[in-house]
């Protein structure tokens, strides 16, 4: 399937082999649906890296959705290879922003899945993030005509996507970093607490 890539696609993936070692790029096709009228040329790429899981991550998104050469790609890092959830995820992200809109994601945007993101799981949102993980030159790629802009989906619970409406993205992002959290773990505890007394968090 790589020679349906488009150019741009190309230089996402050429990005993504420049800064991973693990396996090789596996290029898959999207989940059935209408995102095919919406995003003609979307892929989505599949390794795993040197530091264990399995990333999955858009391509020609960028293609689809560009304004002025810019345009978003998303990665979400599973804790395994299971292909079907995760690229019925991407493919959910990509439509969205393909629709335009209110349904266009930007950074600090969430997205709720209407289910746990694994089997056992309380994440049931995807948080749009810096790819921090990965370092700032994950982040931006180069693309024929502009560049393409990488952010992270990371799965976050319901309650912490409300911690995150009413104190703040930072907010939450320092609880992660307090409690030690694994993005990877499916089955972590949420780091949200009850707002008041009696309330339940998670």
């Amino acid at each position: 399937m790589d020679h349906d890539l488009s150019p741009a696609a190309r230089s996402v993936r050429e990005h993504y082999a420049g800064l991973f070692t693990g396996s090789p790029i596996a290029v898959l096709g999207p989940a059935p649906g209408p995102v095919r009228e919406l995003v003609p040329g979307l892929r989505i790429l599949s390794w795993t890296p040197s530091q264990g899981g399995r990333i999955y991550a858009t391509v020609g998104l960028w293609d689809a959705t560009q304004r002025d050469g810019h345009a978003l790609e998303f990665l979400l890092h599973a804790p395994e290879a299971d292909d079907e959830p995760h690229v019925e995820l991407l493919t959910m992200v990509a439509y969205y922003q393909a629709s335009g809109g209110d349904y266009r994601l930007g950074h600090g945007h969430t997205v709720g899945i209407g289910r746990g993101w694994l089997p056992g799981s309380a994440c049931d949102h995807l948080l749009v993030s810096l790819p921090y993980p990965w370092g700032p030159q994950l982040e931006e790629c180069a693309v024929p005509g502009g560049h393409a802009r990488v952010l992270w989906l990371l799965p976050i619970t319901r309650a912490e996507k409300e911690l995150a409406l009413r104190d703040g993205l930072e907010a939450l992002e320092d609880r992660f970093e307090a409690a030690g959290v694994v993005p990877t773990d499916p089955l972590r505890a949420c780091t949200s607490v009850p707002e008041k007394p009696g309330h339940p968090g998670c």
